[in-house]
């Protein structure tokens, strides 16, 4: 995982950074990531609230649909970036690849920073995304280089809106139907589309209510999990509808400094085919993952 919380007595120890690629972060909190980015610039016009002057409805209302046109476009390439910092270091973990929001199929592939993992290099971690299940290879930690892991996606406290080191791209936007008070920002481009920014703050309960079938389960998970339900988000849609940057900020209790991380997702190329093949049964690792260098294992 990339965040593990303890939260009983003892002494509360926030796992920040990578345990996909072995690196452990142990101490009493992180810092507090920054904004991150992935493309795009977040210049904007003069900040306003107001009731809908921009699509149908309020800007929470055009916001709760940014799932359901994911869908009617069915697919999208996607680029990624996930922050947080520990000890005063910040580690970003970057991803690229192809989602279909219809099947909720996505191929990403993510690169550690240069000694992220305890090495000079790392191969990159290819994701497999699919409803209820993550599958990760090159993962590292004793797994061989030929085989998969598999995690139950539904079983993570966090709902996998950053176990894996990316934020699952129908996650992100089923999170935003958690939108409640949200400010219109104003116009401004993003790699060459004009879009609308919006800013404000969802509800994981919420959005868990008012999300689709197939995601009601994780976002659930992740509104018990997480210290807060609330989770502060930048969202730019451009005229159609369609979401093209989300930068969510979650928020981990410990005994010390809250930990945050920062997730972020670009969309462009709408349409693009997509192809998953999920691995096959021979194909997973059975064997017990190395959570870290000198940290415990997990099946």
């Amino acid at each position: 995982m990339v965040v593990q919380q303890q939260r009983s007595g003892g002494g509360a120890l926030a796992v920040c950074a990578l345990a996909v690629a072995g690196v452990m972060a142990l101490g009493t909190g992180c810092a507090g990531a920054g904004p991150g980015g992935v493309g795009g610039g977040d210049g904007s016009g003069g900040r306003q609230t107001v009731a809908g002057a921009h699509g149908a409805g309020s800007p929470a209302a055009v916001l709760r649909r940014a799932a359901e046109e994911l869908v009617g476009a069915g697919s999208a390439e996607a680029r990624t970036s996930m922050e947080t910092a520990a000890g005063g270091t910040r580690v970003t973990i970057r991803g690229q690849g192809v989602y279909d929001f219809r099947e909720q199929l996505g191929r990403i592939k993510v690169v550690l920073p240069k000694d992220a993992a305890g090495t000079d290099e790392h191969l990159p971690i290819t994701e497999l995304l699919a409803p209820g299940a993550l599958y990760m290879k090159n993962r590292g930690a004793g797994v061989p280089a030929d085989k998969w892991v598999r995690i139950d996606t539904s079983a993570l406290e966090d709902g996998n809106l950053v176990t894996g080191g990316v934020t699952d791209p129908t996650a992100a936007a089923e999170l935003l139907r958690g939108a409640g008070e949200v400010t219109y920002v104003g116009r401004t481009e993003l790699a060459g589309v004009a879009v609308r920014h919006y800013r404000g703050v969802a509800d994981l309960g919420r959005a868990a209510r008012g999300a689709s079938p197939s995601s009601r389960g994780a976002l659930a998970a992740a509104a018990k999990g997480f210290s807060t339900d609330a989770v502060p988000f930048d969202a730019y849609l451009d005229d159609e509808g369609l979401l093209r940057k989300v930068r969510h900020h979650f928020t981990f209790a410990t005994e010390g400094p809250a930990v945050a991380v920062v997730s972020t997702m670009l969309l462009y190329g709408f349409g693009v085919p997509v192809s998953v093949e999920l691995p096959r049964e021979a194909d997973i690792y059975t064997g017990r993952v190395q959570q870290g260098r000198s940290g415990p294992e997990a099946p």
